[in-house]
This record gives C-alpha cells, sequence and structure tokens, in this order.
C-alpha cells in the first residue's frame, strides 16, 4: 500500500472515533483471549464498536468484544482494544496492526499487550502470568513488509528493548507488592489456529521459547517501528510439555485466562499508575 493511501486510511478511521468520543489516551492496552473484562477498572468515557470505524476490521473469534474503550485507569487516559484480530483469521498483518497506526494517531505512547499462550517452560503451570521480556516471529511474515511510511518510522526498526526495561522493572515491583508470582519468558508467535503437535513444541522449547501463542508479535513490531513504548504479558492456559500432552479444547483455554484474569488486572493496573 502506498505511504498515501495508509495515511488517509489512518485519518479518517481517528476523525470517525473522535466524533464519538472526545478524547485523548496516552496508553493502549490489547486485551486478548478470555480478557475482555479486565476493563472493569477502567472509568469509561465512551466506546466505538470496530465495525464503525473506517478500515478496521471486525473479529470473529467469539470470546472477543469487538470495541474501542476509552477511559481513564488510576488516573491515566487509556484506549482499550476489547478484542484483537488474528492472522489466522484471515486478516493481512496490515489489518491485524491497523489499531495501533490509529491508536498513536490519538496520542497514544505506550502500548500494553496481553494474551493468552501455551506454556513451553516445565517451570511453569497453567494460570500463571508471564511478562514478556522478548519475542521469536514465527508467523513466516511481516507487517513492514513493502513500502516503508517514512512518517511513521524507519526502514530498518531497531527491535532493541522491544519490551521497555523500566516498565518490566515496573511490573516486577507491582507484582511484588501484589504477592503475585510473575513468571518472565520468550513468546514466540506462530499463525496458529491449530495448536502445536508434541515435535513442534519439542521445536520451540529448543529455540529459546518459554510460550507459544498466534498473536502480539505484529502488534509489536509496529509499535516499535512508530516510536510506541512496549510492556506485554501472557497469560499461561496449558502447557506444551512434549511428553505429558493431553487433548486440549477452547474452552478450558478460556476458563483457565478467565480464572488468572484478576491477577493480570491487578498487575497492569498497577502498572499504569506508576508509568
Amino acid at each position: 500500500m502506498s505511504n498515501t493511501l495508509l495515511k488517509q486510511k489512518i485519518d479518517e478511521a481517528v476523525d470517525v472515533i473522535k466524533k464519538q468520543v472526545d478524547f485523548e489516551p496516552v496508553i493502549g492496552i490489547i486485551l486478548g483471549t478470555g480478557l475482555g473484562s479486565l476493563v472493569d477498572g477502567i472509568e469509561m468515557v465512551g466506546h466505538v464498536e470496530y465495525e464503525k470505524i473506517p478500515h478496521f476490521a471486525v473479529s470473529t473469534v467469539e470470546s472477543h468484544a469487538g470495541r474501542l474503550l476509552f477511559g481513564n485507569l488510576r488516573g491515566k487516559p487509556v484506549v482499550c482494544m476489547q478484542g484483537r484480530f488474528h492472522y489466522y483469521e484471515g486478516y493481512s498483518f496490515e489489518q491485524i496492526t491497523f489499531p495501533i497506526r490509529v491508536m498513536k494517531a490519538l496520542g497514544i505512547e505506550t502500548l500494553i499487550v496481553s494474551n493468552a499462550c501455551g506454556g513451553l517452560n516445565p517451570q511453569f503451570k497453567a494460570g500463571d502470568i508471564m511478562m514478556i521480556t522478548d519475542h521469536i516471529n514465527f508467523f513466516g511474515g511481516n507487517p513492514l513488509i513493502g513500502p516503508n511510511h517514512e512518517e511513521l518510522g524507519p526502514r530498518f526498526p531497531d527491535m532493541y528493548e522491544t519490551y521497555n526495561f523500566e516498565y518490566r522493572k515496573i511490573a516486577r515491583e507491582v507484582a511484588l507488592s501484589q504477592g503475585i508470582h510473575l513468571q518472565e519468558g520468550v513468546y514466540i508467535g506462530l499463525s496458529g489456529p491449530m495448536l502445536e503437535t508434541a515435535a513442534e513444541y519439542r521445536m520451540l522449547r529448543g529455540f529459546g521459547g518459554d510460550a507459544v501463542g498466534m498473536s502480539t508479535v505484529p502488534e509489536v513490531i509496529v509499535a516499535r517501528h512508530q516510536g510506541t513504548k512496549v510492556l506485554g504479558f501472557s497469560i499461561v492456559t496449558d502447557m506444551g510439555l512434549p511428553d505429558n500432552m493431553h487433548p486440549l479444547k477452547i474452552e478450558e483455554v478460556i476458563a483457565i485466562a478467565g480464572e488468572a484474569e484478576p491477577k493480570l488486572r491487578d498487575i497492569i493496573a498497577g502498572c499504569v499508575e506508576r508509568m
């Protein structure tokens, strides 16, 4: 897509949003599978349905509500994606990451991402919260391929400190103060939608992964391209241990995410307060 066309699409989306909600956020939050009720602590100012925003995709995943929420969380103005888009839904990387471009144009300087994931590290267990320290892109593609949009970011963005060091320090302090055991590790992003085979789990662990999921990496790449600071968390909903596997249904994943959600909600709120 040409530079002019992408910029035009961003401007059109922002114009529609601002006509419905007069609010300037400084922090953006993406809520993943089973994590929609994290918004409970936000003092709402307004919301906009994805289907009413030009050029926004609409999530086809049942557990993703599909709204942009605006409000204040611990005194900080935030915009929250209640539901995200996935590559496995048939969307392009540009469609998946378009909301990140729009949130930047709305004013955000920080992006907090969350997801549900499978655990690879044998030290983890289902229900754990993992702070993402780094990621590996196994999507087989990249949202920055194609003409670079210089007004949005550099041709060759540096991925040093992809997940902000200072924010990670804050997250550790917040979790400790709340008595929550916070795991840390590397997130591997795959296209999905199937879960991995035992051989794939063994390979991914050998490559240095601590958790695996079907989202997050494209959005974070675009966030860093445009200079947005990132903090990321995963809820470990199941364990991908190749020698101890069992059948898994998505209903179980959503249920475990829901049980662990209050811990993640408290950590995110505490981090936002200190940012």
